[in-house]
């Protein structure tokens, strides 16, 4: 016996939940439309996907109220506008309230799309530090959702026994069920990812020591005198953090010669060109008695040299510095003297 006009019609917008009215827009937009779908996560497309099938019949006037109020919100006065307000606004009118919250926290989050690619934007350290104070089992979950070299990594960053009964945890696994998978990402999106967001916030000092690096020396002088005057703390500090060419006369010999390899011979010969007599002959020291010739007489063959382009050149070597130390191939001491060594 045919079922056919069995189902009930949906007269009534007011009756269907968010998934319910995005498998109307959906289906409203046909398959023309159907890259809207790749806008959704797994889990929104399974939701949706089931209202879908449980529609029934869908009035014309049901259809064309909800079409009318999806393109309404979009549009005014003939323009659109997007913003994060616009697009919550938009999303609560198809979506239920936590998946709207849950999508705008991916939106205005850190890189990545999912909690998980957010913990591989995470430095291994910092990530491994949070983790040691957590179940195993949960860290396991948790290392087993991130890519397998940024596991490796923080493994390797996490206390040996605790790193090794994650592993026996990891090879014992069964799948995770949703809710506890749920109750794992609110957890690292409210307790890890919100205090990372407040602390990885770089020192307004350390910023402000950046800047007047790449000052000219005489804007340098300039802005340190007048906060000087204003702030006598703030300058201090800042002339502290910052580095300059002068402070790579710290460079210990081994320090020196890997930055000569990586500077170009007419940028350091310009640099030091307006350098001190005794970083001159540090530089000098550690060449090769022809390379330290050769050099003295490049220099002396420029004869006079504008003060801008000896500054650029000496910028470009303390980059160049800056990189390797970064890299791990030097180690740089900052002008306040703490990071000196001692032998």
């Amino acid at each position: 016996m045919s079922t056919k006009g069995k189902s009930k019609t949906i007269v009534d917008s007011a009756r269907l939940s968010g998934p319910e009215k995005a498998a109307v827009i959906l289906l409203a937009l046909g398959e023309d439309h159907a890259t809207v779908w790749k806008a959704l996560d797994e889990e929104e497309i399974k939701e949706i996907s089931q209202a879908m099938a449980g529609l029934g019949n869908v009035s014309a006037s049901v259809v064309e109220e909800l079409m009318v109020e999806f393109v309404s919100g979009m549009s005014g006065a003939g323009a659109i506008m997007g913003s994060f307000e616009q697009t919550q606004k938009l999303l609560a009118a198809i979506m239920p309230p936590d998946k709207v919250e849950g999508l705008m926290e991916e939106i205005r989050g850190p890189a990545g799309r999912t909690m998980w690619d957010k913990l591989g934007n995470v430095n291994e350290a910092v990530l491994a530090n949070y983790l040691k104070n957590e179940y195993p089992q949960t860290v396991a979950v948790i290392l087993s959702k991130i890519k397998s070299e940024h596991s490796a990594r923080v493994l390797a960053a996490l206390p040996e026994d605790f790193a090794l009964e994650c592993v026996t945890r990891m090879l014992r696994m069964e799948p995770v069920q949703r809710e506890i998978l749920d109750k794992i990402e609110q957890t690292l999106r409210t307790e890890f990812m919100s205090n990372l967001a407040r602390t990885s916030k770089r020192d307004s000092h350390e910023m402000m020591a950046d800047i007047f690096n790449a000052f000219d020396r005489q804007t340098e002088s300039r802005f340190i005198t007048a906060l000087e005057e204003r702030n006598r703390e703030s300058a201090e500090r800042i002339r502290a953090l910052m580095f300059v060419f002068e402070d790579l006369s710290k460079l210990d010999p081994g320090g020196v010669q890997t930055l000569l390899r990586g500077v170009e011979k007419d940028k350091l010969a310009l640099a030091l060109k307006g350098a001190s007599d005794s970083l001159r002959e540090m530089f000098f020291s550690n060449m090769s008695e022809r390379a330290s010739k050769i050099m003295r007489e490049d220099m002396e063959s420029m004869g006079p040299v504008r003060l801008r382009d000896v500054e650029q050149a000496q910028m470009a070597m303390v980059q160049v510095a800056k990189d390797l130390a970064a890299k791990g191939e030097i180690m740089l001491a900052g002008s306040s003297g703490d990071d000196e060594l001692v032998y």
